[in-house]
């Protein structure tokens, strides 16, 4: 496959930055995105030239680190899947792939294709942990019963990766889907009860002090997220917060 790729280029936080055009040959179907990335940058430092910044780790859909968007969508036109997880096989022979990073003044662009998503640890940090006591009167989480659906819920909450996809799909940059995911992995479970009403009112404040939107139920978040996190953890976290506000 021969491809023309256009690449964000952006030398640091401060540069303007621009699209530059890079043409690829012999590009085997079979090859990841990332691979593909990999091989250009191959080229480049042959060339005596920059290569492209991009983040990278587990390349296996798991840490989330590969954050893309390509083709006017995060991640890129398949569903379900990161950048590392989408193969050349996608394309067409000859086509034009427009790549970027994440566009949202809470990720803000460090180098190229990597931008700083802190923003999300830091709303983590705010409440996205449950307090156990290990004085040695611990309890086996494995004994307490709790409901299948809920049980089920929570696990899929929790399997949002923090990739930051619904934030680059949302025409406002809202992290609400994040934030509701992670607020609701702890909400329908009872070790989460503890501090429940603090949660959810520390990540939400956290979370607006960091630049976010607003979420106006476009539905964009769930279509673009990797791991197909449902819209009804904002409203799972809508309504945690609504009572913790009653709550004082």
């Amino acid at each position: 496959m021969d491809l023309k790729l256009k690449i964000w280029r952006q030398k640091n936080a401060n540069d303007k930055g621009k699209m530059v055009d890079y043409p690829i040959s012999n590009v085997s179907p079979d090859m990841s995105f990332l691979e593909m990335l990999d091989v250009l940058n191959n080229e480049l430092i042959e060339k005596g030239e920059s290569p492209v910044s991009f983040d990278h780790d587990c390349r296996e859909g798991i840490c989330g680190s590969c954050s893309l968007y390509i083709n006017g969508e995060a991640h890129g036109p398949d569903r379900l899947i990161t950048s590392c997880q989408l193969h050349m096989r996608t394309f067409k022979d000859g086509e034009t792939i427009v790549i970027e990073p994440w566009r949202a003044k809470a990720f803000p662009v460090i180098k190229d294709l990597v931008v700083d998503r802190s923003a999300f640890d830091r709303i983590q940090h705010a409440g996205g942990f449950i307090s156990v006591n290990t004085s040695g009167n611990t309890i086996d989480a494995n004994t307490i019963p709790i409901e299948k659906a809920d049980a089920d819920d929570a696990f899929m909450a929790a399997t949002c990766i923090g990739c930051g996809a619904c934030v680059a799909s949302c025409k406002n940059s809202s992290a609400m889907l994040f934030v509701g995911a992670k607020v609701s992995q702890f909400a329908l479970l009872p070790q989460g009860q503890v501090e429940a009403t603090d949660r959810v009112l520390n990540m939400v404040k956290q979370m607006d002090e960091e630049g976010f939107g607003n979420c106006t139920n476009t539905g964009a978040c769930e279509v673009e997220c990797p791991k197909g996190i449902s819209l009804e953890n904002i409203a799972r976290m809508n309504r945690e917060y609504l009572s913790a506000s009653f709550k004082g």
